[in-house]
């Protein structure tokens, strides 16, 4: 008999019923994998009532606090209205909950699709959506979950990649192009002053907003963390110069409804993106040791994607010497 080598490889469907009738459930026997690596996720049926999504989380990630702190946020933000998809919470009020060692949470099921960020309307409601969230999330700071930095985001990722997967024939470009990064990301960093660090989504790309009735649905704050707000707002911007700063220009008149927005943090766009680079590299590497990332992600870690890698940050070095966004 094999051994179970990863444990996530214990999430069978009968474990996975199991958890969600351990919370007074009960199950149907439909079960449906959804789209998820970082955690397992999950769809399962309920009987007489729509499915829940079961959430698992992945072990030694988060404390038990910082994903309470996580629940908050989103329960905070629901309580206000806001269309984002909280966690189920039983009669004591917990939100969540221990399996056979295994931390899970449930949630109501929501339908949608990816929003259309090309429709400026679109972007005009997400920024109204994100204003109003954003004011909530700079009421207070989390207290456990951590900041987004270069230093986590970055060095460290840099370190990672350079002592365990960079191949021997790129560790010299890689180390000299990093370095540079790092050194312009931390200027940047410098020069954009006081910027406030608030409580964010901290990972606001389509896969994460749920489009249905002409308003956007945000699901998914396992990324949350204090950062500043234009976190949440660059992933939505693609294209060329001209056409960023017309969609910029929907986004933050939408935004600017419900909350003041900095300017000084358009200069953090482009070292955003390049942490987010480097930090996407070191997770995949992070977390080869479980079975679905190779075969997810069968073109990492080969001499061609580590080629294809540098080209991109020696584009993004460049990036960083462009002049910032501005405001139409």
């Amino acid at each position: 008999m094999t051994s179970l080598k990863h444990p996530f490889q214990q999430l069978t469907p009968d474990f996975v019923m199991d958890a969600v009738e351990s919370q007074g459930f009960r199950c149907d026997c439909r079960n449906l994998t959804l789209n998820s690596y970082e955690n397992r996720v999950y769809q399962v049926g309920i009987e007489d009532s729509r499915p829940l999504i079961a959430k698992f989380y992945r072990p030694n990630r988060w404390t038990d606090q910082q994903i309470i702190e996580e629940h908050d946020l989103s329960l905070e933000l629901a309580g206000h209205e806001l269309p984002v998809v909280a966690p189920w919470r039983n009669a004591a009020g917990e939100s969540l909950f221990l399996y056979h060692h295994f931390k899970f949470a449930l949630y109501p099921q929501q339908g949608g699709h990816a929003p259309e960020f090309d429709n400026l309307d679109n972007l005009l409601i997400l920024g109204r959506m994100l204003g109003r969230m954003h004011r909530i999330g700079a009421v207070r700071p989390f207290q456990q979950r951590p900041v987004l930095d270069s230093a986590s985001f970055g060095h460290a990722s840099v370190a990672l990649i350079s002592e365990q997967f960079i191949p021997p024939e790129y560790r010299e470009s890689y180390t000299i192009l990093t370095g540079q990064l790092l050194q312009k990301i931390e200027q940047a960093l410098s020069d954009a002053g006081q910027v406030r660090f608030i409580r964010v989504h901290g990972d606001c790309h389509s896969g994460n907003i749920l489009w249905r009735d002409n308003a956007p649905h945000f699901v998914d704050f396992d990324d949350s963390r204090m950062a500043p707000a234009v976190q949440d707002i660059w992933m939505m911007l693609s294209g060329d110069r001209p056409r960023k700063l017309v969609q910029l220009d929907a986004l933050l008149e939408g935004y600017q409804e419900f909350n003041s927005f900095d300017p000084a943090e358009l200069r953090l766009i482009e070292p955003l993106r390049t942490l987010r680079m480097l930090h996407y590299s070191a997770w995949l590497a992070s977390r080869w040791d479980d079975p679905a990332f190779p075969i997810a992600f069968p073109w990492f870690n080969s001499m061609h994607y580590w080629g294809e890698h540098i080209l991109e940050l020696r584009e993004q070095l460049a990036a960083l010497d462009e002049p910032p966004l501005e405001l139409l």
